[in-house]
């Protein structure tokens, strides 16, 4: 098996923060399909700054997550063809050091147990996130049904109140009504 549990053309990918968004993954990630909702025990959600530098297309910290006894953090898994793995890669940074791919076994809500690819940050500087990218994260969490608490949490994060403009923000947005016009 490699890395993420790759069989044949697929691999699984478990996402905790921005793709929680479906619409936000499939932007770059045409074959992305969800698979379960799932949770990852010991680790919890963190936003940091790589190197302490923001991030420039969101213009906060980014979700990271970090090992810690007795927590755990709810995501999702998704279904991708692995012709979409460069792709995700370099959302994520891969080659610029930001993200490291990892293997996490994550468990379903159905108790399945599932070996997963996903990214750690590394080098990082913690620091709030913007409200655009928070927002991405509810929204995703909304979206696809994750625990009330879980996304209570998610809502009373604090962010860095940036104003300014976001351009992937109004990508996904533009994306989002597109496919509300398309399935019309």
């Amino acid at each position: 098996m490699e890395p993420g549990g790759e069989s044949g053309c697929w691999f699984l990918y478990y996402a905790y923060g921005s793709n929680l968004l479906r619409e936000r993954l499939l932007l770059r990630n045409p074959s992305a399909a969800l698979c379960a909702l799932a949770r990852l025990q010991d680790f919890k959600l963190e936003f940091g700054h790589h190197q302490g530098r923001t991030s420039s297309v969101w213009h906060g910290g980014t979700a990271t997550i970090a090992q810690s006894p007795g927590d755990e953090v709810w995501g999702i898994v998704w279904k991708m063809n692995t012709c979409n793995l460069s792709s995700l890669d370099k959302q994520e940074g891969v080659e610029d050091g930001i993200y490291v791919p990892i293997e996490v076994n994550v468990h379903t809500q159905a108790g399945k147990v599932l070996t997963c690819r996903s990214y750690q940050m590394k080098d990082y500087v913690p620091g709030p996130p913007s409200p655009q990218y928070k927002k991405v994260i509810c929204m995703g969490a909304k979206q696809n049904g994750l625990p009330a608490d879980y996304q209570e949490k998610l809502e009373a994060i604090e962010t860095n109140n940036y104003a300014g403009p976001v351009p992937i923000m109004e990508e996904i947005e533009a994306f989002i009504k597109a496919e509300k016009i398309n399935s019309a």
